[in-house]
């Protein structure tokens, strides 16, 4: 794996994305104003940990379910303040949005990280009884697909990785694994296409097309490791841009977060 891939390059995202230095600014200006307007509760805690809260966002009236997005960031960046607009396509569709934050690495292990995500699935589905439905971006995408891996609590039984990282082994060969602290152990036991998904769960494999090969294969890989996957590349989309879908409650992609698994 080490010879001739340089891993580093094959998950850098920003240097291929025209502007991408100035995204992270716009997600967090976008993300304020749409806190400024909703209906929401902030900051709720789902252990004791100083990272262990989530935002709920409701919509008018009973919520149909929950809805809960789990951030990207290479498991090292970014908190749930980050990405607040992301809740509108669900909450427009009458649903609530929880959006977490978790303590990263190199505070954390993955592992440490996954058992976070459980948690906070089951504090969040104690304040919005119903249906649950998961979904989470690039290393969001990879705590969300490792809830219906066979080794984890019954949290939920359908999620949507967007650009996920779902085979960590390439990471114990990038520079990043100075602060993911990565054991071949751990990555085999934390990376879900190496996993067994559990009985009637549904996984959702979303990536934009005009993603780094790296992502394309990542995403194409979890159709091939759990049969029954669903496996969409989103026309033109990048990394970056790929999940600006969720702001409209009638896109495709709020669509596939939403439905009933078939």
């Amino acid at each position: 794996m080490t010879g001739l891939i340089d891993w580093d390059a094959a998950f850098e995202n920003g240097a291929h994305i025209p502007g991408g230095a100035d995204y992270p600014a716009r997600w967090q200006a976008r993300a304020a104003e749409y806190r400024d307007t909703a209906r929401s509760r902030l900051d709720l805690p789902y252990g004791d940990g100083a990272r262990e809260r989530f935002d709920l966002f409701l919509p008018d009236g009973t919520p149909k379910g929950l809805a809960l997005f789990v951030h990207g960031g290479y498991w090292k960046a970014f908190d749930k303040s980050t990405w607040s607009h992301l809740a509108h396509g669900a909450v427009a569709r009458g649903w609530a949005m929880a959006m977490p934050s978790y303590t990263l690495a190199p505070d954390a292990t993955l592992a440490a990280m996954t058992a976070q995500i459980a948690r906070v699935i089951a504090a969040a589905q104690a304040e919005v009884p119903g249906p649950v439905r998961l979904a989470g971006h690039s290393a969001g995408g990879h705590l969300v697909a490792r809830m219906l891996c066979a080794d984890m609590p019954d949290v939920a039984g359908q999620a949507v990785s967007i650009s996920g990282v779902h085979d960590l082994r390439p990471l114990l060969h990038t520079k990043m694994n100075d602060i993911l602290r990565l054991t071949p152990d751990m990555a085999q036991a934390e990376s879900p296409a190496l996993q067994v998904p559990r009985h009637d769960t549904h996984l959702t494999a979303w990536v934009g097309g005009h993603e780094r090969p790296e992502f394309l294969r990542q995403s194409a890989l979890m159709r091939e490791a759990w049969p029954g996957t669903r496996l969409v590349v989103d026309g033109d989309f990048h990394h970056f841009n790929v999940i600006a879908a969720m702001e409209d409650p009638d896109s495709s992609l709020t669509e596939a977060i939403l439905q009933d698994a078939q």
